[in-house]
């Protein structure tokens, strides 16, 4: 008599073993080949920072070359929706940021990305504030006399921004100070500290590790911080909240996948990612760039997004930013 195997059972099996391949190769193979960051803003600015820290950092444990990807442009929506079509084989992963992962969804009515569907977090590395600055002949260098400039010169202030870490604050200041100040979207940062210096545009809110290098041009000064307390870094930079009661907005970074990253993979990730965290060297290097680093696991990171979301999208309406 032929023995006819049970169906079910050749069923089971062929189900399974797409799923045994994936463990095999995230715990024998992976990686085997390069490993991708993909930066969603031009070279230069904090996330580039940040992805190149880490890829440092990454490269002796996972004995591959980590290769950085800058993909700018619209507020870092271009290199998000590249980490949703690459390939879900751990081989790309995404700095991801609150503009791509909160704010954005509330400052273009489309995204060509789900927030939460599209992506597998990895797990979070720490905030940040924004910095406002202004040129360094400029005769308003605090918070109130930037808002008397303003008073007095209805419509003749402008600001600079490049991303929901420098257009919500400044958005936030006109609404709550009522002011009649007009804004310039600009591609990355690198465009607007010209500008600043050249006089095209008054004031900018950067984030705080992107702004460093202007600052240490010395063509450009800060006059205050958007964190909740005054950074130890910088003890006599007074926060905006001492101007205006309540003002806080901080950013954040972390590191993501496209969704479906084997299980395996994301966990050796996170691993490394927990272990950067706690290198003194690599926080020595973000924090000296205005980086408060604050570990979070994928599963944390998860739950944190959920919050962070609401957060900017109160921030959005309250100053009153139209949906591209």
């Amino acid at each position: 008599m032929t023995h006819r195997p049970d169906r079910r059972a050749v069923l089971a099996g062929l189900a399974a073993t797409p799923f045994a391949a994936r463990t095999a190769l995230a715990q024998g193979e992976w990686p085997n080949r390069p490993v991708r960051i993909i930066i969603p803003s031009a070279a230069g600015g904090a996330a580039d920072f940040i992805g190149r820290t880490l890829g440092r950092f990454l490269e002796p444990h996972l004995r591959q070359p980590v290769v950085v990807d800058n993909r700018p442009g619209a507020g870092g929506i271009t290199g998000t929706e590249a980490a949703k079509l690459a390939a879900p084989d751990g081989y790309t992963f995404l700095i991801s940021t609150n503009s791509t992962h909160a704010a954005n969804a509330f400052l273009y009515r489309r995204l060509p990305y789900d927030p939460v569907r599209d992506y597998a977090h990895v797990g979070l590395l720490g905030t940040y504030a924004t910095v406002a600055v202004v040129p360094a002949d400029a005769p308003y260098k605090s918070i109130p006399a930037l808002i008397e400039r303003a008073r007095a010169n209805p419509g003749r202030v402008f600001f600079g921004y490049y991303s929901s870490s420098s257009l919500v604050p400044a958005a936030l200041l006109k609404a709550r100070a009522d002011l009649d100040i007009t804004g310039a979207a600009y591609r990355n940062i690198t465009q607007i500290v010209p500008d600043l210096i050249g006089g095209q545009i008054q004031f900018a809110f950067l984030d705080s590790l992107s702004a460093q290098a202007a600052l240490q041009s010395g063509r450009v000064v800060p006059i205050a911080v958007t964190s909740p307390q005054r950074s130890a870094l910088t003890p006599d930079l007074p926060t905006v909240a001492e101007a205006i009661p309540g003002f806080v907005v901080q950013g954040w970074f972390g590191l993501t996948a496209p969704a479906g990253t084997p299980r395996p993979i994301l966990d050796r990730m996170q691993a490394l990612l927990r272990d950067a965290a706690a290198d003194p060297a690599l926080v020595e290097a973000v924090t000296r760039q205005g980086l408060t680093p604050g570990f979070m696991d994928g599963a944390t990171m998860d739950r944190f997004l959920v919050e962070d979301r609401e957060r900017w999208r109160e921030w959005v309406r309250i100053a009153s930013i139209e949906p591209e």
